[in-house]
């Protein structure tokens, strides 16, 4: 268990509503009001990462905590400065990842506690195998960016052509052996996204753009990810950091114990829960505003931190939980989903309510799809309306 503060310093732990822990994530977010003169990586940092799965949405909720930024600053910081790096992060899903950081997030990530391999005895890979096809794919990606059919065969060549065999089952095909380790990979550090080669992805390593990188030492790192998590989703819990992380909560409760004097106790309304030490103020303002949130940053809002009855309350707990939608944030909780149809400069903006919107927020729904017009470069326009688009996989 992690010792209370009442352990550590005979002190009663600060007592935090649900309210105050939602006013101080709209803040940590760039939620609160959108940041001046921050830097794309500057707020994936402040956000623990930004989900990538979808570039689009990815350029979108970035930008959009930016004052006056666009999906081209994003796109800058990412091919151009290198400030940010499109790689695997948390529960092996790609994510935007600040590059000051990399070696803080590799170094944690790869020490994540893994569980059994959901994939057959015939598929599944010995442990030298594994380790012999994370060095071809460091070997393979350095100085270069591949497809990852030339990925395939460069990492047969140097590991051996059983690591080609198509043998796992995906989207109606087979993939090559090797690719149930890619996302370790990317965790070790030995893997990253290069730019898009047409429609095809590509594979680098990120020393070609970062030479002095080199993963940190787990026993650093985990600490250091622990207090981005915190400082991003907090207060929170091991279960929840494990439910972040898809790791087991009897690992995550390890971590905290080892960052015992690195986190302060808080109350939130009866339960505890864990901040980053010395950070445990909250904004005197009660959350307020309206903010359109894209498809996997909603989603990275719920689960960095649930108890989802608090973020999705009445009818967005129906509507909402159990999918990934873009939603619609009133007062920093979920009060809508939306969705856009793009056509050539016009964006098509639909948003669902799910509560009644005053006067006031009606009018900053209109700036916000506004604002999503100018991020994506378009001309949008709002319709209300029932979204009827399904949740993204």
């Amino acid at each position: 268990m992690v010792p209370t503060v009442a352990a550590m310093t005979n002190q009663l732990p600060t007592r935090l509503t649900w309210q105050q822990v939602c006013a101080r994530r709209l803040q940590v977010h760039a939620l609160a009001r959108p940041a001046k003169d921050a830097r794309p990586s500057e707020i994936v940092a402040a956000t623990a990462g930004t989900h990538a799965q979808v570039m689009s949405a990815a350029e979108l909720g970035i930008a959009l905590r930016i004052e006056g930024a666009t999906r081209v600053d994003v796109r800058h910081a990412l091919w151009n400065e290198h400030s940010l790096i499109k790689t695997f992060g948390p529960r092996g899903t790609v994510h935007l990842l600040p590059a000051a950081e990399l070696a803080v997030w590799t170094g944690a990530l790869s020490a994540v506690a893994l569980g059994p391999s959901p994939l057959p005895d015939s598929v599944r890979m010995s442990p030298d195998q594994t380790e012999a096809v994370l060095d071809a794919i460091g070997t393979a990606l350095l100085g270069t960016e591949l497809t990852v059919d030339e990925l395939t065969e460069a990492v047969a060549d140097l590991a051996g052509p059983w690591a080609a065999d198509p043998v796992m089952p995906a989207f109606q095909t087979y993939w090559p052996r090797w690719r149930q380790v890619q996302h370790l990979a990317g965790h070790r550090g030995s893997l990253c996204f290069g730019p898009n080669r047409g429609r095809n992805v590509t594979y680098t390593n990120p020393r070609r753009w970062l030479p002095s990188f080199r993963p940190a030492a787990a026993e650093e790192a985990l600490p250091r990810l622990l207090r981005s998590y915190l400082r991003a989703y907090g207060p929170s819990t091991p279960q929840r950091f494990a439910h972040w992380l898809n790791a087991p909560v009897s690992w995550a409760h390890s971590v905290f114990e080892s960052a015992t004097g690195q986190l302060c106790q808080v109350d939130v309304e009866g339960s505890p829960a864990w901040l980053p030490a010395g950070e445990s103020d909250v904004p005197d303002e009660m959350p307020s505003g309206v903010r359109l949130l894209p498809y996997f940053d909603g989603y990275a809002y719920r689960v960095g931190n649930q108890p989802p009855e608090h973020l999705c309350p009445g009818r967005a707990a129906d509507r909402i939980l159990g999918g990934n939608f873009q939603v619609l944030l009133v007062d920093g909780v979920v009060g809508g989903l939306w969705h856009q149809r793009r056509s050539g400069r016009r964006i098509a903006v639909t948003v669902e309510p799910l509560v009644d919107l005053t006067p006031a927020q009606r009018g900053e729904l209109d700036l916000q799809v506004c604002r999503v017009g100018e991020v994506l470069q378009g001309n949008a326009t709002l319709t209300i309306g029932r979204v009827t688009v399904g949740s993204h996989g």
